[in-house]
């Protein structure tokens, strides 16, 4: 027995050995995953991570070669291009040598290839709780980098944004959501990708049952006209991914959509696009957009 005791003892302590004292645990993508030490040297392939790490005074090592944000220009200057938002150049992420790899979103299935070079986490954020979810983000990267404090800051006043938005949006009709991308127009509704603005925001839609597709439902003018919002909330995808092409309000200025209760009340409410749509769930970039959507709500008509 005791030789039994005497061998328990040592796997134990072989066991705890192998886990370094400042070890976290947190909650991903993908589950549960466990970051040994502190980071030195980060690379991320998202730019919800981005903005959200910038956002607590974390500066990543490695970045992808288009950033979207205005916001986030200056990065530019400080980092390394590791690829893009889709596919990572591991050649140059293994010349950065990296502590810890972020991807998310759009780099998500790179998870294998970036997992060559160093530790990579997936840090996704989507779908009808996206606020949640970016809450969750935002706890998790204060655990990895020592940022705590900064963390449950920011949640505060994230908190505070969208307590704001809920007061303001209370009472005041029902919202369809609508991406133009050039002239064509797709709608969201409540358990799309978009559907936490109405799920927690409270924002009560127009129409309830609107595919969940990755890039809404193609509808037509006559559907808005038919739906008859009291609100639009518009996105423009292509002023979000920068093609030049045809604005959302040249797309939505013609007489079926003049005729709705939003147009004929000024209630058109344009998102920031690439905050919206790109950096979705990232801190900064989700304060914008809360801010507009406030802000729309908020203005007396």
């Amino acid at each position: 027995m005791k030789h039994v005791r005497l061998l328990a003892g040592l796997v134990a302590a072989m066991v705890f050995a192998a886990v370094p004292a400042n070890a976290v645990e947190i909650d991903t993508a993908r589950g549960p995953a466990t970051i040994d030490g502190v980071p030195a040297t980060v690379a991320v392939y998202d730019i919800a991570a981005i903005d959200t790490l910038l956002a607590l005074g974390v500066v990543p090592a490695g970045i992808p070669d288009k950033l979207y944000l205005p916001e986030l220009a200056p990065l530019a200057e400080k980092a390394e291009v590791v690829g893009t938002l889709f596919e990572p150049d591991l050649e140059a992420l293994n010349a950065l040598e990296p502590d810890l790899v972020i991807v998310g979103g759009r780099s998500s299935t790179k998870v294998k290839a970036t997992a060559q070079v160093a530790p990579t986490i997936d840090m996704t954020v989507t779908g009808d709780d996206l606020l949640a979810e970016a809450k969750a983000r935002v706890a998790a990267y204060g655990a990895v980098f020592g940022k705590t404090e900064e963390a449950e800051a920011a949640a505060a006043e994230l908190d505070a944004a969208i307590d704001a938005v809920r007061q303001a949006a209370k009472g005041k009709g029902r919202a369809l959501i609508v991406m133009t991308n050039g002239p064509k127009v797709t709608a969201y509704g409540p358990g799309s990708r978009f559907g936490w603005v109405h799920k927690t925001l409270g924002v009560e839609p127009a129409v309830e049952d609107v595919e969940a597709a990755s890039h809404g439902e193609a509808v037509s003018f006559e559907f808005i006209a038919k739906a008859n919002p009291d609100w639009l909330l518009v996105l423009d995808r292509a002023a979000a991914i920068g093609t030049g092409e045809q604005n959302a309000r040249a797309t939505l200025d013609n007489e079926l959509i003049a005729g709705t209760t939003a147009w004929k009340k000024g209630q058109v409410i344009y998102l920031p696009a690439a905050d919206f749509y790109i950096a979705a769930g990232g801190l900064q970039a989700t304060r914008r957009v809360l801010s507009a959507i406030e802000q729309g709500f908020a203005t007396p008509r």
